[in-house]
């Protein structure tokens, strides 16, 4: 993978007073769109402002009017916010925006498509999550501003929600193909599952399950061995296992799978990727 300083330094004098104390994951996946990146994501205290504003301040992103700039400070004005995050590419730059929600108060559905500059597609596919139970479930939101999508993060899901007829219908739902044999596997082990949309549309571009784990050769990383190796080698910073989280993406072309692992994690984290039972 290529990795320069030039590309990487930029976001380390824009965001690295925090990063002492933040929560700080490396990420890699599979497929052609992922191809010879690494990601490394980390939060931003709420008090250190909206990161896209923080990245465009600082050169890693560029100004735009599109409504795709006013959610993130609108999500904060509207709802009780635990952390910020980025998502930042060693190749592709910054990438995503997080808001995260306290653990305790998951976001209802109705509260977030009221926010004005929420994406029509949320609203138009809240009585379809609803109907599967996903309500009261909203965990964070991520923004990706240079390609105009974003995802809504559903945790704490039960296993029946993730039994096969439940799993089938909400991709049938959301027009997207019955899952391989491999990846129907996979999902009977996770507990949170996260929609992308693209911004003027209200389909589905993929939909993605996830589950945290110690374990470095968990189903995915049979299945590809780059996966595996990453998951038993990445450096970790805290005392214990090394924690993973694991996630398979479906879309209309192909399956994917995605690792990320906690190098550095901190007791306030907000974990959107966690069983039912956890407080």
């Amino acid at each position: 993978m290529a990795c320069s300083r030039e590309k990487v330094w930029p976001a380390l004098n824009a965001f690295g007073d925090g990063l002492a104390d933040a929560h700080i994951v490396f990420s890699l996946a599979t497929g052609e769109r992922y191809a010879g990146e690494l990601a490394f994501d980390f939060t931003v205290p709420p008090d250190a402002g909206d990161p896209y504003a923080v990245a465009v301040s600082n050169g890693l992103a560029e100004k735009t009017e599109h409504p795709v700039a006013a959610l993130f400070p609108e999500i904060r004005e509207r709802c009780p916010v635990d952390s910020f995050g980025v998502d930042y590419g060693i190749v592709g730059g910054f990438k995503k925006a997080y808001v995260s929600f306290p653990l305790a108060e998951p976001q209802r559905l109705s509260t977030l498509t009221g926010i004005p500059s929420m994406p029509r597609a949320l609203a138009e596919h809240a009585d379809s999550f609803a109907a599967h139970g996903l309500d009261g479930k909203v965990s964070a939101i991520a923004i990706d501003y240079a390609h105009r999508t974003w995802n809504v993060y559903f945790s704490g899901l039960s296993a029946e929600q993730l039994e096969e007829k439940a799993v089938l219908s909400l991709l049938r739902t959301n027009g997207l193909p019955e899952p391989s044999a491999r990846m129907t596997d996979f999902i009977r082990t996770t507990f949170a599952v996260y929609p992308t949309f693209g911004w003027d549309s209200s389909k589905a571009e993929r939909i993605s399950f996830s589950a945290r784990s110690t374990d470095p050769a968990a189903l995915p990383a049979r299945y590809e061995p780059r996966i595996g190796e990453f998951a038993g080698n990445v450096p970790y910073t805290y005392a214990g296992e090394r924690v993973l989280v694991y996630a398979g993406a479906l879309s209309a072309g192909e399956e994917c799978y995605k690792i990320a692992a906690y190098h550095q994690k901190t007791p306030q984290l907000s974990d959107r990727v966690r069983p039912p039972t956890s407080k």
